[in-house]
This record gives C-alpha cells, sequence and structure tokens, in this order.
C-alpha cells in the first residue's frame, strides 16, 4: 500500500487508478488471473447475466443444457422453446435467438466444434473486433472472456468498476461505461494479472462499499484521495485514516461474492 494516502490527493488519474489498485489488492488480497469458467459458460452465461441476478442466470443456464443436452442442441432448438428454457433472464425473447447466432458464428468459425479456443492465438484487437460484432456481445462480456480466459490485456469495466473510478477520481464523470474501458485501459500498466485483480478487487469494492446509495465510506481504505469523499466529508483526517479496516475480513462482513 502507499506509504502516504493523502500524497495522491493532487496527482494525476493514472497516478489515482495505480493507487486504487494498489491498496485494493492489499485488502482483498492478491488473485491469481484463474479462470472462473470455461470459455463457452463465460461467454453464454454473460450474455445470460444482462440485467438479471447471478442466481437467475445461473437457473437460465442450467435448465438450457437441461433441455438440450449440449450447444449443438440449443443451437438447434425451436426459439421459443430456447425461450422458455432461459425464462429467468431479464429479456428471453432477445437473448435466445442471440444466443442461437453466437453459436452458428463460433461452428462457422471452427468448422464444427463449440470451442472458443482460437481466441486465444489471436492478436487481442482481432479476438475484441470478432466477439463485439455478434449480437448481444459489447465491450463487457468480451473483455471477461478475453482477460479472463485467455490472460489477454483488456479491462472489463461494469457498473461497479465504473462508479468507484468516477468517486475516486480517476475517471471523468461524464465519461461513459462503454468510453470507460478504453480510458481505464489506458491508466494502468499492459499487464493481464493487473488488470485481472483491478477489476475483481474494484467488482467487488462497488459491491460491498462504494454502493450506489449510501456508499459506506467510513470503512473504505481509499478515502484519503477519494474525491466522493473529500466532496462530502472534507480531508481524511488521521484518526478517520487510522480506523479504517486494511484487509476484508469475511467473518464480519460476509464472504466475497464469485
Amino acid at each position: 500500500m502507499p506509504s502516504d494516502k493523502s500524497a495522491v490527493l493532487t496527482s494525476s488519474p493514472a497516478e489515482k487508478a495505480l493507487a486504487d489498485h494498489q491498496i485494493l489488492d492489499h485488502v482483498y488480497g492478491h488473485l491469481p488471473p484463474e479462470p472462473r469458467r470455461t470459455p463457452m459458460r463465460e461467454l453464454i452465461s454473460t450474455v445470460l447475466s444482462h440485467r438479471t441476478t447471478h442466481a437467475d442466470e445461473e437457473l437460465a443456464y442450467d435448465r438450457m443444457l437441461e433441455a438440450f443436452g449440449d450447444w449443438a442442441g440449443v443451437e438447434a432448438a425451436p426459439t421459443a422453446d430456447l425461450a422458455h428454457a432461459i425464462r429467468t433472464t431479464r429479456w428471453p425473447d432477445t437473448q435466445a435467438p442471440r444466443i442461437q447466432e453466437i453459436l452458428r458464428r463460433i461452428r462457422a468459425e471452427t468448422g464444427g466444434p463449440f470451442d472458443l479456443d482460437f481466441l486465444a492465438d489471436w492478436p487481442t484487437e482481432r479476438g475484441m473486433a470478432w466477439l463485439t460484432d455478434m449480437p448481444g456481445i459489447g465491450l463487457k462480456t468480451a473483455s471477461l472472456l478475453l482477460l479472463f480466459n485467455y490472460h489477454k490485456p483488456v479491462l472489463p469495466v461494469d457498473t461497479h468498476v465504473h462508479r468507484v473510478a468516477q468517486r475516486v477520481g480517476f475517471l471523468g464523470a461524464k465519461v461513459s461505461v462503454e468510453k470507460a474501458h478504453s480510458v481505464l485501459l489506458a491508466l494502468l500498466p499492459a499487464d493481464a494479472e493487473t488488470l485481472f485483480n483491478f477489476h475483481k478487487h474494484n467488482y467487488w469494492h462497488g459491491q460491498q462499499i462504494c454502493f450506489f446509495l449510501k456508499p459506506n465510506c467510513a470503512r473504505c481504505p481509499l478515502k484519503g484521495f477519494c474525491t466522493y469523499y473529500q466532496e462530502h466529508f472534507g480531508p481524511a483526517t488521521a484518526e478517520a485514516l487510522a480506523a479504517t479496516p486494511d484487509k476484508w475480513d469475511p467473518a464480519a462482513w460476509g464472504k466475497l461474492p464469485h
């Protein structure tokens, strides 16, 4: 962790972003850049997750494969039946034909198998362009797959990462979530492990501390240089900094999500 958090107060966005990474890496613990799911599951589950709870996304994914057996079965299924299987998602009638089109394009690219490992050998830009050309796959979904499963130096930005970056002050208040992918990426080292940890830690931070409503600023370890904190409470005092926990305590505050 930076020894003098107050020194970041007048620093550049890049210095603030790096300080954010260093502090949260300590608070939440450094993570090895290991995939959480297989590439196909990562891609399709992330498509299903749009505006949907994790539990409902998981239920939709499981029901889909239980109903149709495998990816070939999902592609060949009547679209209305697929929509029914994934009915716990927010827009099943929209997602069903998108998933089938994604599967058709994967099969066309590989010559048959539903396998995304060709992306490991492609340049990052080519993989990103191929993925985002498909319906229902935006920058966040493509970045999650390329970073988590293929260790490409990209940065997924969801609403939590976006909110933390804007409040702390290294992302402009008017920068959209889509634009933030390139803006934040330019502030950080082009290193997949760093970007993986930055994403995961700021995602957790937005979920667990920097809430959309009533953020828990008292517990926040970024208060020493957070623009939002200064605007609402003034400069962080030595007492406030000293009282801030410097490690996440799962016994007291709960287990961190996936």
